[in-house]
């Protein structure tokens, strides 16, 4: 049992609210209370007292789609010009490179990374999925960190592979599923058209039937521009746009296609500097188009080649820019502009991130009955103080180095500032070799 007592409590449950000074009550891996005083809960005797006075207490972020086996090559590329750059220099010539162990150190990396800046959940869109070697080795990277951790397979755009995908989701699925006490789950990962690598990897039909027969979820990337609006359009009428479908980007659809996305109640995960840095498609965040059809989006990292790796960014990013087109759209007009809110944001990041994942009875708010996924964060640090806002703080204020503790479904992942359990000098030795040898073997 842990008593989380005395701090700023944001739950990001709209029943609940937040609590200007509340308590979380923990039992095990669940959430048992959120409220006032709660030493008195008759659950609360002999639980682990932590004093949060002067923090923020909140539920823990979640990244809907990252290729964590790319994390070696971090700001490998980080003024890439455009979405082909980024296919040719990583995807064609780098990924062939890795060998399971490879795939282990770089989703590993990630994960510790997504835990140290306060993501407790992860998909990791995994398309270097070259044998079943590989798969294994990216799913033990997460069981490892102890992250909640989607791993979404698919197999690679170029080079050899054993062609064992999408088959292998049946073995994945038998043996990984709930692994490490349910934190561990799979997903189906797909490109919307063949524009890239070729027809196999293209959602549709039979990769929709895969995922039905498994029972897992599906997302899909690359999805933007007339193909992708096109792609849909059949998906829509071949019955495969669903609440369990969720597509990633969706910058530059028509306003049918995001019609049809919004009647059949599918999910999107947004790409915020990803979008505006590499330039895809419009190079403007679809968050407007989503909302106009009834559709609060998940938030997401992508490449950390040549992007940055905390959800601080994607909400700052995405705020500002939905913010400054909104004003721009308005400017000389009587028209009031719609912005959205530091809430807006924190709510993609955390709640609807969870429902993107395909998690939201699971995670995504301190909400009694959910998992023990949540944050500490310092609100009296010089770059936090004084707090007169905690949402705000939150999304605006803090960074990596404000949180101070993480829990994942009850477990303590990072206290007093430093992951638990991760030897930083003995990581950085096996990050940097495998790098090393990845780069030599694909000169």
């Amino acid at each position: 049992m842990m008593l989380f007592t005395g701090g700023t409590v944001v739950t990001m449950d709209p029943q609940i609210g937040d609590l200007e000074r509340g308590d979380v009550l923990v039992r095990g891996d669940q959430i048992v209370a959120v409220g006032s005083e709660l030493r008195a809960h008759p659950e609360a005797a002999g639980a682990s007292v932590i004093d949060t006075t002067g923090r923020i207490v909140s539920p823990g972020f979640v990244d809907t789609h990252r290729h964590a086996w790319e994390a070696q090559l971090r700001r490998s590329i980080p003024d890439v010009n455009d979405l082909g750059e980024y296919v040719m220099s990583t995807l064609a010539r780098i990924a062939p490179a890795y060998t399971p162990q490879d795939m282990y150190v770089g989703t590993r990396l990630a994960a510790l990374t997504a835990l140290d800046a306060g993501i407790t959940t992860l998909l990791d869109f995994s398309h270097n999925s070259r044998t079943t070697l590989h798969s294994d080795a990216a799913i033990q990277a997460l069981v490892d960190t102890g992250i909640r951790g989607v791993h979404a397979s698919m197999g690679p755009h170029f080079g050899e592979w054993d062609r064992q995908w999408p088959d292998d989701l049946t073995r994945l699925h038998a043996m990984y599923d709930g692994a490490n006490d349910g934190l561990v789950s799979l997903r189906l990962a797909a490109l919307a058209t063949d524009e890239i690598a070729g027809p196999a990897l293209a959602y549709g039909r039979e990769l929709a039937a895969v995922a039905r027969d498994l029972g897992i979820g599906v997302s899909v990337d690359a999805v933007f521009g007339a193909p992708s609006s096109a792609a849909i359009m059949r998906w829509a009428a071949d019955g495969l746009l669903n609440p369990d479908l969720t597509l990633i980007h969706a910058t530059g659809l028509t306003p049918d296609a995001w019609r049809a996305m919004g009647d059949a109640g599918v999910t999107v995960s947004l790409a915020p500097t990803s979008d505006a840095q590499i330039g895809l498609e419009t190079a403007v965040p679809a968050i407007d188009e989503a909302l106009g059809v009834g559709i609060r989006p998940g938030l997401s990292i992508d490449v950390e080649v040549a992007l940055a790796r905390d959800m601080f960014t994607q909400m700052r990013a995405l705020h500002a820019i939905q913010r400054m087109r909104a004003v721009h759209g308005a400017y000389g007009t009587d028209t009031v502009p719609h912005r959205i809110t530091t809430r807006d944001v924190l709510d993609f990041a955390t709640l609807q991130g969870a429902r993107t994942n395909g998690l939201g009875d699971v995670t995504g708010s301190l909400t009694p009955g959910k998992q023990a996924d949540l944050l500490v964060v310092n609100a009296g640090d010089v770059n936090t103080m004084p707090l007169n806002d905690a949402v705000g703080t939150l999304v605006l204020g803090a960074d990596a180095r404000n949180i101070e503790t993480v829990v994942v479904a009850g477990r303590v992942r990072k206290a007093d500032g430093r992951l638990v359990g991760v030897d930083v000098d003995t990581l950085r030795g096996e990050v940097t070799a495998s790098r090393d040898a990845i780069l030599k073997v694909a000169e």
